[in-house]
Protein backbone atom coordinates (compact mmCIF):
# COMPACT_ATOMS: atom_id res chain seq x y z
CA UNK A 1 0.00 0.00 0.00
CA UNK A 2 1.49 3.24 -0.78
CA UNK A 3 1.48 7.19 1.04
CA UNK A 4 -0.98 8.79 -0.25
CA UNK A 5 0.65 12.38 1.58
CA UNK A 6 3.84 13.10 3.00
CA UNK A 7 3.04 12.65 6.45
CA UNK A 8 1.80 8.82 5.43
CA UNK A 9 4.96 8.67 3.71
CA UNK A 10 7.03 9.85 6.70
CA UNK A 11 5.31 7.71 9.45
CA UNK A 12 5.63 4.31 6.59
CA UNK A 13 9.37 4.98 6.30
CA UNK A 14 9.35 5.36 10.35
CA UNK A 15 7.43 2.49 11.17
CA UNK A 16 10.29 0.64 8.02
CA UNK A 17 13.44 2.42 10.12
CA UNK A 18 12.18 1.12 13.62
CA UNK A 19 11.41 -2.65 12.98
CA UNK A 20 14.88 -2.78 10.72
CA UNK A 21 16.83 -1.40 13.88
CA UNK A 22 14.99 -3.45 16.27
CA UNK A 23 15.18 -6.62 14.11
CA UNK A 24 19.48 -5.74 14.71
CA UNK A 25 19.80 -5.45 10.84
CA UNK A 26 23.37 -4.37 10.33
CA UNK A 27 23.79 -2.85 6.60
CA UNK A 28 26.50 -4.55 5.73
CA UNK A 29 24.00 -7.58 5.94
CA UNK A 30 21.40 -5.39 4.23
CA UNK A 31 19.17 -6.73 0.92
CA UNK A 32 19.75 -4.05 -2.02
CA UNK A 33 15.64 -3.28 -1.14
CA UNK A 34 16.45 -2.80 2.59
CA UNK A 35 19.41 -0.79 1.27
CA UNK A 36 17.49 1.25 -0.83
CA UNK A 37 14.90 1.70 1.80
CA UNK A 38 17.41 2.91 4.08
CA UNK A 39 19.01 5.22 1.85
CA UNK A 40 14.95 6.49 0.90
CA UNK A 41 13.90 6.98 3.98
CA UNK A 42 17.50 9.67 4.99
CA UNK A 43 16.64 11.19 1.85
CA UNK A 44 13.29 11.46 2.60
CA UNK A 45 14.55 13.22 6.07
CA UNK A 46 16.88 15.43 4.69
CA UNK A 47 14.12 16.96 2.58
CA UNK A 48 12.05 16.94 5.16
CA UNK A 49 14.52 18.75 7.36
CA UNK A 50 15.81 21.32 4.28
CA UNK A 51 11.99 22.49 3.79
CA UNK A 52 11.75 22.92 7.33
CA UNK A 53 14.86 24.96 7.42
CA UNK A 54 13.64 27.74 4.99
CA UNK A 55 9.75 27.42 6.08
CA UNK A 56 11.41 29.06 9.19
CA UNK A 57 13.93 31.39 7.32
CA UNK A 58 10.87 33.07 5.51
CA UNK A 59 8.83 32.98 8.07
CA UNK A 60 11.09 34.65 10.60
CA UNK A 61 12.36 36.89 7.48
CA UNK A 62 8.93 38.05 6.78
CA UNK A 63 7.84 38.26 10.34
CA UNK A 64 11.42 40.54 11.73
CA UNK A 65 13.61 41.82 8.85
CA UNK A 66 12.48 45.18 7.89
CA UNK A 67 12.12 45.62 4.10
CA UNK A 68 14.44 48.89 3.79
CA UNK A 69 17.66 47.23 4.59
CA UNK A 70 18.63 50.86 6.20
CA UNK A 71 21.59 48.83 7.21
CA UNK A 72 23.61 45.92 5.94
CA UNK A 73 23.33 44.21 9.50
CA UNK A 74 20.45 43.38 11.54
CA UNK A 75 19.66 46.00 14.35
CA UNK A 76 19.01 44.92 17.70
CA UNK A 77 15.09 44.86 17.44
CA UNK A 78 15.49 42.58 14.24
CA UNK A 79 18.37 40.17 15.75
CA UNK A 80 15.69 39.57 18.98
CA UNK A 81 12.91 39.23 16.61
CA UNK A 82 14.90 36.46 14.97
CA UNK A 83 15.90 34.81 18.06
CA UNK A 84 12.94 34.50 19.55
CA UNK A 85 11.18 33.62 16.34
CA UNK A 86 13.94 30.99 15.52
CA UNK A 87 13.31 29.68 18.98
CA UNK A 88 9.67 28.89 19.01
CA UNK A 89 9.58 27.56 15.53
CA UNK A 90 12.17 24.53 16.82
CA UNK A 91 10.00 24.39 20.11
CA UNK A 92 7.21 23.69 18.30
CA UNK A 93 8.84 21.54 16.11
CA UNK A 94 10.13 19.95 18.78
CA UNK A 95 6.56 19.44 20.27
CA UNK A 96 5.19 18.08 17.74
CA UNK A 97 8.52 15.53 17.25
CA UNK A 98 7.20 14.51 20.59
CA UNK A 99 3.30 13.95 19.99
CA UNK A 100 4.26 12.06 16.72
CA UNK A 101 7.19 9.87 19.20
CA UNK A 102 4.73 8.78 21.68
CA UNK A 103 1.98 8.30 19.49
CA UNK A 104 4.89 5.29 18.39
CA UNK A 105 5.45 3.64 14.82
CA UNK A 106 2.37 1.59 13.61
CA UNK A 107 3.27 -2.27 13.86
CA UNK A 108 2.82 -4.18 10.54
CA UNK A 109 0.42 -6.72 10.58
Amino acid sequence: EQPNTRAEHLNHVHRRRSIMSQQGVEISKMTPEQKELMYTAAATEMDYRVDLFNKMVTGCYEKCIDKKFKDGDLNVGENSCVDRCTAKYWQAVGIVGQMLGAAGPEQPK
